[in-house]
């Protein structure tokens, strides 16, 4: 094979890959869309089962994180194209990703053990008193 037949095997792949390129329609990004757009689209998103963002009309808070911030959503948050509140979800507790283990929950981003966590004495924000210790989710339970 000459030099000219391989020059022009290479132009015109080169045409068909700029050709294909150009005619794919580029996806709107999230900061693309101003205010009212946004507003319009939150307003009409459905709601599914559980108060969740229904992804059958394609949005996704992956794609439009603003979508996380709509009236009814689980939280302000979008961890692996859910929206959630990381400062109170035991599979997202303070950043996407963090599990908290079997006895904890999140309380403000953190995994505390509510059975023995002064703070967060059988639920979060439950705060014992000076001295008194948590036993079994209770303050000064003996």
């Amino acid at each position: 094979m000459n030099t000219l037949t391989r020059f022009l095997i290479a132009l015109a792949i080169f045409m068909t890959l700029a050709a294909t390129l150009s005619s794919t329609p580029t996806e709107e990004k999230w900061f693309d869309i101003n205010d009212s757009e946004a507003d319009s689209l939150v307003s009409s998103t459905p709601l599914g089962v559980g108060g969740v963002l229904d992804d059958t009309r394609g949005l996704k808070c992956n794609k439009n994180p603003r979508l996380c911030l709509a009236k009814g959503s689980p939280g302000p948050d979008c961890c692996n194209k859910k929206c959630v509140d990381v400062f109170t979800d035991k599979q997202n507790c303070g950043f996407c990703g963090r599990k908290c283990k079997y006895m904890e929950i999140c309380c403000k981003g953190s995994c505390v053990n509510p059975m023995v966590d002064k703070h967060h004495c059988g639920g979060c924000n439950k705060v014992c008193k000076r001295g008194d210790d948590c036993v079994h989710g209770m303050c000064n339970y003996a």
